[in-house]
């Protein structure tokens, strides 16, 4: 499916198994952290919307206007994080190049690059709408 031409309906009715939709409340800005620190690459991104890939996966951000007839809307903290709770795990990003890159991008480093009974090396990297996105790869 080529992300840069597709529309609405068709998107839509292409996903499957399990996704998620990261409500921001800059998509713009979002999206630049996601490139910069994660190296996610960025589809269609509008003030409202984008698709970012990041390998094989696929998952969607929206600003929080797109939701107002979206039950969530009213769940959503006006200050402070959003995410409390969930962790984005991506296993195919270096850590150590994941944080060198984070603080310039917006991001709080929780926890710097450690390593972790579970077989992996990672850290928890904080943005600024409150998700943790945690970079890791195996152990040496």
């Amino acid at each position: 499916m080529n992300f840069e031409t597709v529309d609405a309906e068709t998107f839509g009715k292409s996903l499957k198994g399990i996704g998620f939709n990261l409500l921001v409340r800059n998509v713009r800005a979002h999206c630049a952290m996601l490139e910069t620190v994660f190296d996610m690459t960025v589809h269609q991104p509008t003030d409202d919307f984008a698709i970012v890939t990041y390998g094989d996966q696929v998952f969607q951000l929206h600003a929080d206007g797109t939701y107002h007839s979206n039950p969530l809307l009213g769940l959503l903290p006006e200050n402070g994080a959003r995410g409390a709770g969930l962790e984005i795990r991506l296993y195919d990003t270096d850590p150590e190049v994941a944080v060198a890159r984070a603080e310039a991008a917006g991001m709080h480093v929780l926890q710097p690059p450690t390593d972790k009974p579970h077989g992996l090396r990672e850290a928890y990297l904080l943005c600024p709408d409150g998700y943790a996105w945690v970079p890791s790869r195996p152990k040496d």
